[in-house]
């Protein structure tokens, strides 16, 4: 169902789609990746006019778009380290370095996640886990699901969404979480979801 917010977003930032895909066709040297940035530009207008809508949408659309190039671009100038090979005489320990705090706090974040990925419809977590975990491209997942681009555009924008809300929003969940059978639920939670279809 399209909330006030989500016709906002149509209204205000959609429109420009055509514009935005010409801007970074002429900045973005990879063109196979320019639908892809397009879906990231996407999602952090989104998830930034949820928080405080900007009074410019278009400026701020377009400048979002180009903070995203450039980040990418330094992101791809870092210069990888080789591995040191004798860890011994660099002291360095890795493994004994996690304190517990350390590792309960990263093991409550994956949990708050896992809930989190587990809250959202069927096909907005299908999309979500398509294209953030498996990495496919947007239009892989629109081929394997059978549905649009635009369609695999909008179930992840809204996932993130309700991602992001589940996680810094208090932790509420953004729907009622899916019914669970006896025997799970007798069991351990949360080490697999049960298959559907």
């Amino acid at each position: 169902m399209a909330t006030e917010f989500d016709d906002w977003f149509a209204r205000e930032v959609l429109v420009h789609e055509r514009a935005l895909v010409h801007y970074l066709q002429r900045c973005w040297p990879q063109r196979d990746e320019v639908h892809d940035l397009r879906q990231e530009v996407y999602v952090r207008v989104y998830e930034a006019a949820a928080r405080s809508r900007p009074t410019a949408p278009k400026a701020f659309l377009f400048t979002t778009a180009r903070h995203l190039m450039t980040d990418r671009q330094r992101r791809a100038r870092v210069v990888s380290i080789e591995p040191v090979g004798d860890f011994e005489s660099s002291n360095v320990y890795l493994i004994d370095e996690v304190s517990p705090e350390r590792w309960l706090g990263t093991r409550q974040a994956l949990r708050r996640l896992v809930e989190a990925l587990d809250a959202l419809p069927d096909r907005c977590r299908e999309v979500v886990w398509l294209r953030r975990v498996e990495e496919l491209s947007q239009k892989d997942v629109a081929q394997r699901l059978g549905i649009s681009g635009r369609t695999v555009e909008k179930h992840l924008a809204k996932g993130m969404r309700l991602i992001a809300d589940h996680l810094y929003a208090g932790g509420e969940r953004p729907r009622a979480p899916r019914r669970v059978p006896r025997a799970a639920a007798d069991g351990e939670r949360g080490h697999g979801r049960q298959q559907e279809d």
